[in-house]
């Protein structure tokens, strides 16, 4: 007869508490010396946080209403101070900025800018010879002829030196300037230096960038006053229109810094003859801002020239630079007032080059030549004005003086006086108008102001955060294992064969053999399935 035990132990909840504490008490102690203590609720740490309100929102407490409507209170301020930051931000990438002119008190001295002036004649036609003529016949609109006056189509001439040319033909300082003086001083046709432009050969008086003249009065009679010739019997006669022909009689002048080339085709302005001009001038500093509140250009660090063939940065340099590599694209060559080792461009393909120059360039900064202003440079402010001369008295001395009639000199010449109105100087300057502490500070306000709270208030809800956080990952990694055996209803299944495991003998000969087996031998049940065993002992 098959034999089948069931043992049932059943203890008692008084035995098995002290047991449970014993085991929670020791896995504690072990935890807190092993993993550190454990991460703090969130009531226990709105209560000890410093931001005002979390604690009467999500302190320990009963449930109600006076903590709903601290809840509410706190959502509402968090809103209205994440509303001002998005205000503050956007008002501070705006980069908004203000001018401010500050007028600087009087100087006892000023440096007196560059004064360039040209003749808006580019060539005297009696310096012009047959083979000038020849070559300049596309520039000039002249027909090339021989030297008996008649026209010739197989003339043919060595192959021109514009340099040359433009020296040889162009008005020279010598015979035109008359008079010159500069604060009371005399000066001469040495104390200018020659220049090249769109305009021919000009020239430039205090060109010079580290001696500059000074001025130490303002007024007239105080900076440079000249007078010229402009020689318009020297004027070429116009047999046809070219882009460069001119109908002007007088002379172009442009005041500017030592540090920047001239411009004067675009920046100059105009003289005539028969009047004496007067430029009253101001010193202008302007200081612009780099991004991203501007788009001036900031000086080099390292002090090298940012531009090939000049020594520092200007808008007049740049655009130079754009039309001289516009020239070389086209045409492959350089034109004679471009900076640069590169071949100058022939006369008969010079007008071309010059066009097209014109046309690459685009204009201004949104352009092909893009040249943003310098974040530092120094401007003159003019006031232009102008009287007739001379006079019917000086006419007929100036016609004796000069071995020339009235009428010669009514049409030829002319004055200009440039002086400072005054020793002053005007600074126009760029200021930020809300920068990085601003933002920070009025952040600041507004976070003190909604929620009574500082940098060091986040700093503690990071940390929490990060606490939790990490807790609940060393949670995860360190899984316990699932145990071997399940109790359900207060009943242990145990296995025949951890039972085996357990017991001393590791084959059924120990039972067999002495008794020694403390399981009952196995029994076959009559009426079971084949090998018919019950190997399961519930407990």
């Amino acid at each position: 007869m098959p034999i089948e035990i069931v043992c049932k132990i059943k203890f008692s909840e008084e035995d098995a508490k002290p047991k449970e504490k014993e085991e929670g008490d020791e896995q504690s102690l072990l935890g807190a010396a092993c993993q550190g203590a454990p991460p703090r609720d969130l009531a226990t740490f709105a209560s000890s946080s410093t931001l005002h309100g979390l604690g009467h929102a999500c302190g320990r407490g009963p449930r109600g209403l006076r903590r709903s409507l601290w809840a509410l209170a706190l959502l509402a301020s968090l809103a209205a101070f994440l509303y001002q930051v998005v205000g503050l931000a956007r008002s501070y990438l705006a980069r908004p900025h203000l001018v401010s002119l500050d007028p600087a008190g009087v100087a006892p001295v000023l440096g007196f800018p560059a004064v360039t002036l040209c003749n808006i004649n580019r060539f005297r036609h009696s310096a012009l010879s047959d083979a000038d003529i020849f070559h300049l016949a596309n520039l000039t609109g002249l027909p090339p002829k021989d030297r008996d006056g008649h026209r010739a189509a197989g003339l043919r001439y060595p192959e021109p030196d514009m340099v040359d040319i433009l020296n040889r033909t162009g008005h020279q300082l010598a015979d035109m300037l008359k008079s010159c003086n500069f604060s009371g001083h005399h000066c001469s046709a040495s104390n200018f230096s020659v220049v090249y432009t769109r305009y021919g050969k000009c020239y430039t008086f205090n060109a010079d960038p580290q001696s500059p003249r000074p001025s130490r009065a303002g007024g007239m009679g105080s900076g440079l006053e000249i007078m010229l010739d402009i020689q318009q019997e020297e004027y070429l006669p116009i047999w046809r229109e070219t882009n460069e022909t001119s109908f002007e009689a007088g002379i172009r002048v442009q005041i500017h810094s030592q540090e920047e080339p001239p411009y004067i085709h675009q920046l100059g302005f105009g003289v005539s003859p028969g009047f004496q001009t007067f430029v009253s001038c101001q010193e202008q500093r302007l200081t612009y801002l780099p991004q991203p509140w501007g788009n001036c250009r900031a000086k080099s660090e390292g002090g090298e020239p940012e531009l090939q063939g000049y020594a520092s940065y200007s808008v007049s340099a740049c655009r130079l630079r754009c039309e001289k590599e516009a020239v070389l694209a086209r045409c492959h060559c350089r034109m004679v007032h471009m900076p640069g080792n590169e071949t100058i461009c022939s006369p008969n393909i010079y007008i071309e080059c010059a066009d097209h120059t014109l046309d690459s360039l685009g204009g201004g900064s949104g352009g092909r030549c893009a040249c943003p202003l310098p974040c530092n440079l120094t401007r003159y402010g003019k006031e232009i004005s102008m009287v007739r001369i001379p006079n019917r008295s000086s006419a007929r001395y100036l016609a004796r003086k000069y071995n020339r009639n009235e009428t010669y000199i009514r049409e030829n010449f002319l004055v200009l006086d440039v002086f400072f109105e005054a020793l002053t100087s005007e600074s126009v300057e760029q200021r930020a108008v809300y920068g990085l502490s601003s933002l920070l500070g009025d952040i600041g306000g507004q976070m003190g102001l909604f929620l009574g709270a500082s940098v060091l208030t986040f700093l503690e809800i990071l940390d929490y955060i990060y606490e939790v956080s990490w807790d609940r990952l060393k949670r995860t990694w360190r899984r316990p294992k699932p145990p071997l055996r399940t109790s359900a209803g207060g009943i242990s299944t145990l296995g025949l064969q951890e039972l085996k495991d357990q017991s001393p003998c590791p084959g059924r000969g120990c039972a067999e053999g002495g008794g020694a087996s403390s399981l009952l031998p196995n029994h076959h049940h009559p009426h079971g399935p084949p090998g018919g065993l019950f190997e399961d002992f519930a407990c």
